[in-house]
């Protein structure tokens, strides 16, 4: 049946017939307003991913295809790290004259560098303790061999415990990703950037505006939805339940075709249990439209609370089982050791990393472009 006019949010203004709305009375699907290419995207970039999208594999390219333009967004990283490099870089004048006498004195002063960096005692003690072993017993005699042995731990440190820094979308379509986190975080912002990448890849991305306690919530991700040229399913009263919101997203971007569902949800502290489990609900209710979902389950996580990240991190972990981490506004903040501990300190890999302001700036994480920008 045809959808009534009165079903439709005043931002629609689809150009064809709209699909048939979702058969609860409180949730409507909202199209963008124009369907024209966004922010650059070519024509050809889009009809070479059509005919990928329905061929097995179609998400382990899209993961590659990200993390390949993660690597030729070097210079986006290397800036958005300036502040953190900034507070560093007093290794290397540490370093530059270095000889074996000073070794105590300057590993002293390079613990305190990673310190104020926010390594985190564990991490910068492990760093300091396995670099002061290696200069005693002769394997490092130079500065220089000293910051590559420095360079090489912290790299470790990432890839050892964070290694599944792609995407990991499975093989059923839509591949549902839900973004929690808490009130302040860039959580909202982080989904419409993640949205505008995903878009540009190929992906056909329909959006859920589970965020349903925080009045302003569904407007910006509309806006967001209007930016990116994405459509979007809100609840069309105040109060609906977030997991079926997301329940019916689910199940028009499987009935539609659409490869990826990104899912908005509720700000929560983590101290707030009873909001905490009405994360389990949306979990649950994504879960019984596509067997597996949701794919992934990203933690937004504020770059300028440093350590402080670490207990939100371990209780939403706990909750739902977190599988990614984005940590946003690192471009405004000194303490990018951060993200080395959170990653040891939970075995939970970085997916991205926020480094400014633009509808690009959430860059796909890549822990050697992230070591080289801190050391540079």
């Amino acid at each position: 049946m045809a959808a009534s006019p009165a079903h439709l949010s005043p931002l629609s203004k689809p150009s064809s017939p709209s699909p048939s709305p979702s058969s609860s009375p409180h949730i409507l699907l909202t199209l963008p307003r124009t369907r024209s290419v966004p922010y650059g995207q070519t024509r050809l970039a889009n009809s070479r991913f059509k005919c990928l999208a329905g061929q097995t594999g179609f998400f382990g390219r899209l993961g590659r295809l990200i993390k390949e333009k993660a690597q030729s967004d070097v210079e986006k990283v290397f800036s958005g790290f300036s502040k953190t490099r900034d507070n560093l870089a007093v290794i290397d004048e540490l370093l530059l004259y270095w000889n074996l006498a000073d070794t105590d004195k300057v590993l002293d002063e390079l613990e305190e560098a990673l310190l104020v960096s926010d390594f985190g005692p564990k991490i910068t003690i492990k760093i300091v303790e396995s670099l002061r072993e290696d200069i005693l017993a002769g394997k490092l005699k130079s500065g220089n061999e000293i910051k590559d042995a420095l360079k090489k731990s912290v790299l470790e440190l990432l890839t050892k415990r964070g290694s599944k820094t792609e995407l990991q979308l499975g093989f059923r379509k839509p591949a549902v990703i839900m973004i929690v986190g808490v009130n302040g975080g860039g959580k909202t912002t982080s989904l419409g950037k993640l949205a505008y990448r995903l878009k540009n890849e190929g992906a056909k991305i329909l959006m859920a505006a589970g965020d349903t306690f925080r009045a302003a919530a569904s407007d910006q991700l509309e806006i967001w939805a209007e930016r990116t040229g994405c459509e979007i399913v809100v609840a069309e009263r105040d109060k609906a339940k977030a997991s079926s919101v997301l329940s019916q997203a689910v199940k028009r971007g499987k009935d539609q075709g659409f490869d990826v569902v990104l899912c908005d949800t509720s700000g929560r502290l983590h101290t707030n249990y009873s909001l905490m489990e009405e994360l389990i609900a949306c979990k649950k209710a994504v879960g019984k439209v596509v067997t597996g979902a949701p794919n992934e389950i990203l933690l937004v996580l504020d770059g300028t609370t440093g350590l402080n990240m670490l207990p939100q991190a371990r209780e939403f972990n706990e909750v739902v089982g977190i599988t990614g981490l984005i940590l946003t506004k690192l471009d405004g903040s000194a303490r990018g050791g951060c993200v080395v501990s959170v990653v040891d300190e939970l075995g939970i890999p970085v997916k991205f990393v926020g480094v400014g302001e633009g509808v690009e700036d959430l860059q796909p994480f890549d822990a050697e472009a992230f070591v080289n920008a801190i050391f540079s």
